[in-house]
């Protein structure tokens, strides 16, 4: 509905600073943020006796939306308190609810709705329309009370020094009062009280975080459910978080859920954050939608943390989720340089045709790991294979009941076996001893083979060549840049073993891979390197690529 953020162009003003007063005018960025957090199905049907009814249709506001909340993870300084200010006065008295189909001279008209501003808005035919909540119950939200002071203080003046301050005039008490009962409120996580209220609209602020030890987890569990029986959403800001943290913005941006807005917009991978020319490129990329930002000052901010927290620096300014200590590929953009996923000027991405052949990795588990296959051609480009009507060959225990479901693996195996020319499947055999065998007799002995990660020596062998590929610029490997390896492979670090002697008589720790914390996975990670160890041997053994690779481009 693009009545929503004409309506805040219209109503709001910048809250602070020299232009104080002056309309607020939504950046590039956080005008396609607001458009999309309201953009309408186009299938939405607007039954207005589902107000007074709400048992005649699930949701009736909400489901109109293609999103059921969104998150917006941005740099620090690059505006985001602003822009919840201005979505909160939206919903609490703006167009913030579909109102049906335009169908030719229709108008949005402020005096129909209590503002005597004078504004309006004409629709186009087809456009969706909007209209206010009956009575809007809003909650602004931090898991502290300075950081929810920091939202509602930028709200307060967008409302007094504006057109919204005739509607909303009383706003200078511990809550804001709202026409038709309506209000705004502060909440933190000690807010026992107020948890599971109803709402309409969930501002959530720096919910990178919000953490089980500090209540952030059930706050955010305790606000969907107040959302959910009122047809509400929530909207997510934050910096980009730190991996270790299992924060309520990392889930978010993991859950495969397809009705989130995510927007975090982060600089090419393969700028590096410890060289000032670098990071000023990354400045410039990071605030361009925020042309109120001078990068010079953010320069000399980042600079002083960089000399005892260069980590907390990179996420802060630079938007990176940056690998925790020990982290096994240190140098990601190395590992983003050998995508084809045609992000970042990288070359498209590639579709391997039937009957090219391959070879697998498989990490298996039975309850609480994921379990995850990859594939690789001979001519080793790495990526997920999918079965059945396009589901990836990934299985997470809380999407199956607790546990891996193990006839699906088997038969997501059976169709790549079918689909492609298996040669090797390298398979970790702990929890999948007879699954193996049964494949093996079904597929070959020498096809479906049993390789243990838990054997030191073969297990930091195949990683240590696996890890030299990535960061070899002039390796044969690429990969299909799927997010979900990378986030395996950025979680990955590195547990001492042993300490041995080389060839040359040199030196040589050993090592294994583990997880940080027990949500970070590395499932894939491990997939991966037995899939290119597969590949390796065969070429070892005499296979070979077909000299025209099977690819189509797309």
């Amino acid at each position: 509905m693009m009545v929503a953020p004409a309506w805040i162009e219209a109503h709001c003003v910048i809250p602070d600073m020299t232009h104080q007063g002056d309309p607020f005018l939504l950046g590039s960025e956080q005008l396609l943020f607001v458009a999309n957090h309201y953009d309408v199905k186009p299938k939405a049907r607007f039954d207005p006796l589902a107000e007074f009814d709400l048992s005649r249709r699930q949701n009736p506001r909400a489901s109109a939306f293609v999103y059921r909340r969104s998150q917006l993870v941005r740099s620090q300084k690059w505006g985001k308190s602003p822009l919840i200010g201005g979505m909160t006065c939206l919903e609490g008295v703006g167009p913030a609810l579909f109102g049906g189909w335009a169908e030719g001279g229709e108008a949005y008209d402020c005096i129909e709705h209590g503002c005597g501003c004078g504004w309006g808005y004409e629709y186009e035919t087809g456009e969706p329309m909007g209209r206010p909540w009956p009575t809007a119950l809003i909650q602004i939200t931090a898991t502290t009370e300075d950081q929810a002071d920091n939202t509602y203080d930028a709200l307060r003046p967008m409302i007094e020094l504006g057109p919204l301050a005739a509607l909303i005039p009383k706003t200078g008490e511990e809550f804001l009062r709202l026409p038709n009962g309506g209000r705004v409120d502060k909440v933190t996580s000690k807010a026992n009280s107020r948890l599971g209220q109803r709402v309409t609209f969930v501002p959530q602020d720096e919910t990178g975080l919000w953490t089980a030890s500090n209540g952030g987890h059930n706050l955010a569990k305790k606000q969907r459910q107040g959302l959910a029986g009122m047809g509400g959403r929530a909207m997510e800001t934050t910096n980009a978080w730190s991996p270790a943290d299992d924060s309520v913005a990392q889930r978010t941006y993991e859950s495969p859920a397809k009705d989130i807005n995510r927007d975090f917009r982060q600089p090419p991978s393969n700028l590096d954050f410890s060289s000032k020319r670098d990071r000023r490129k990354i400045f410039i990329f990071n605030y361009k939608g925020a042309p109120w930002v001078d990068v010079n000052d953010i320069e000399g901010q980042a600079a002083e943390m960089m000399e005892k927290d260069p980590a907390d620096a990179e996420r802060f300014f630079g938007n990176r989720i940056v690998a925790g200590d020990g982290a096994w590929l240190k140098d990601l953009a190395k590992w983003d340089a050998k995508a084809l996923d045609g992000l970042d000027d990288r070359p498209a991405p590639i579709k391997v045709a039937p009957r090219t052949k391959l070879c697998l990795g498989m990490d298996g588990s039975d309850n609480e790991d994921f379990t995850g296959i990859r594939a690789e051609t001979l001519d080793q480009h790495q990526f997920t294979p999918t079965y059945l009507d396009g589901r990836k060959t990934l299985w997470r225990p809380s999407e199956w009941n607790g546990r891996i479901p193990r006839a699906e693996v088997r038969s997501a195996f059976q169709s790549i076996a079918t689909e492609f020319q298996v040669i090797r499947a390298y398979c970790d055999p702990q929890f999948w001893e007879t699954e193996i065998d049964e494949l093996a007799a079904e597929f070959g002995i020498k096809i479906f083979v049993k390789w243990p990660t838990n054997r030191p020596l073969p297990m930091f062998n195949a990683l240590e060549r696996y890890r030299t590929d990535v960061y070899n610029p002039d390796s044969r490997l690429t990969h299909d840049g799927d997010p979900e390896v990378r986030q395996h492979h950025q979680n990955a670090v590195m547990r001492m073993r042993a300490v041995t002697k080389n060839a040359e008589g040199q030196p040589v720790r050993q090592y294994i891979l583990g997880k940080p914390e027990e949500h970070q996975k590395i499932d894939y990670t491990m997939s991966s390197v037995l899939a290119h160890e597969a590949t390796l041997d065969a070429l070892a053994a005499g296979e070979q690529a077909q000299e025209d690779p099977l690819y189509i481009y797309y």
